[in-house]
């Protein structure tokens, strides 16, 4: 290959690799909207700002499970169950889990981020996608 065409492939795969990365950092509203839960009825705030969030709640999931399973010390803010209590959407007076790809909004609070971004959600293998009664 010449230089030129070396070059051309390697510009072009450096503007979809910024595309990619601008579009993760920017998903669309099919993830943001969360019309029918507490957190989008209440106008309160997370444990932390929105922005903080997206980009950290995995090191503050991790941070939780560290201090839950290896020291013992279990907390409600910032858990697993009480992000689910807040995030989950309810139709006709029902809990539509937060990791269904379906639902009254599409998909759900985890499913629709995490499926924007191609990222594993198994976090409800063992957890509840939906609020304990």
């Amino acid at each position: 290959m010449s230089y030129r065409i070396k070059r051309g492939v390697l510009s072009l795969m450096l503007l979809v690799m910024a595309l990619a990365i601008t579009g993760i950092s920017q998903a669309g509203p099919q993830w943001r909207e969360n019309t029918n839960s507490n957190a989008a009825t209440s106008g309160g705030q997370c444990v932390r700002e929105t922005e903080w969030m997206r980009k950290n709640h995995m090191a503050l999931l991790k941070h939780d499970r560290d201090i839950t399973v290896h020291q013992g010390i279990r907390t409600v803010d910032g858990s697993l169950s009480e992000c689910v209590a807040c995030h989950v959407n309810t139709e006709n007076g029902s809990h539509v889990p937060v990791n269904a790809m379906q639902g009254p909004d599409g998909a759900q609070f985890c499913a629709g981020c995490h499926a924007y971004t191609g990222v594993k959600l198994d976090c409800f293998q063992c957890h509840s996608p939906v609020p304990a009664e």
